[in-house]
């Protein structure tokens, strides 16, 4: 054993020391992520305090103007629709796959074959996922206008992905059943780290089903609920390809959220500097949700 004199440095390798060691190691991680994230997030925030369009080469200083036209269009209700899918999307995938979760956990017949049947939907890639909706709202063909008529619930067909009042609801009955496996997964590991010992205790005490659940189950997965539905709900705020695919933000942009209007306000707008402005709005309202959970969750901590 080599013991170092005070103010010694420990070296590892050919002469390098423990601090400079480190710092090389970590160095193309660091590289990496400023090459794919910091430098294209700093540059999209300032190309919002520009008017550039991507048509033409070269781009104008106008200051906030970029945020305040975004402000007084549609933002805000880019925001409510962007709030309404993200919260109904989330509150019914974590609503799903927590109750089979609870289903899966309590030893049921064939509960492996099931847990791998629930996966499904998850592996399958959200654009093939959007063209099987597509399929299946469709006004003329559609399978759920087929079942519904022959059930005699229905008269005529809907147009379930060309009216206002129904085509957020599809949206989010198609996006919810491409996440609640991911729930599942989440809520069945958090189950299986509960003591069984515990829900024995409570039957000897004459505790019913609901008291375990509200004494015992809730608490022993709390935390990893509240994180499931954080990151969740945080996915859903950005999510694209589904809305893109079923509605294109239509019609009449009551299914627009952030991620299209960002789209198509670069790309079919040609609007860089809008589009900028209205990415960068959306990135502090995720960092002040964040901010809020982290918050919370240090306050919990403490107490």
């Amino acid at each position: 054993m080599t013991i170092l004199r005070t103010g010694q440095t420990k070296r590892n390798g050919p002469g390098l020391p423990d601090g400079t060691f480190a710092v090389l190691l970590v160095l193309p991680g660091l590289a990496l992520f400023a090459a794919i994230i910091l430098y294209p997030l700093l540059a999209s925030l300032t190309t919002g305090f520009f008017r550039q369009d991507l048509r033409f080469p070269g781009r104008e200083f106008v200051g906030l103007s970029n945020f305040a036209d975004v402000l007084h269009r549609d933002f805000w209700p880019t925001l409510e629709h962007t709030l309404v899918f993200a919260g109904g999307t989330t509150a019914a995938a974590f609503g799903i796959g927590f109750a089979l979760a609870l289903a899966l956990n309590a030893g049921l017949r064939g509960s492996g074959f099931m847990r791998g049947l629930f996966l499904f939907p998850w592996v399958i890639p959200g654009v093939v996922t959007s063209f099987l909706w597509m399929w299946i709202f469709n006004a003329n063909y559609g399978l759920l206008n087929g079942v519904l008529i022959q059930l005699g619930l229905m008269d005529e067909a809907v147009s379930w992905l060309g009216e206002p009042g129904t085509a957020m609801l599809a949206v989010i009955v198609t996006k919810t059943w491409a996440s609640f496996p991911w729930m599942m997964v989440m809520m069945l590991a958090g189950l299986q780290t509960v003591p069984g010992e515990l829900y024995e205790a409570a039957a000897v005490d004459g505790a019913g089903m609901f008291r375990r659940f509200r004494s015992i189950t809730w608490p022993g997965v709390r935390s990893i609920g509240l994180l499931a539905l954080l990151l969740e709900f945080i996915w859903n705020f950005q999510h694209f390809d589904t809305i893109y695919v079923l509605t294109g933000g239509g019609p009449a942009n009551s299914t627009q959220t952030f991620a299209v209007a960002v789209f198509q306000d670069a790309f079919q707008g040609f609007d860089l500097g809008r589009a900028s402005a209205l990415g960068g709005l959306w990135m502090l309202l995720l960092l002040a949700l964040v901010g809020g959970y982290l918050f919370l969750s240090h306050r919990e901590d403490r107490s």
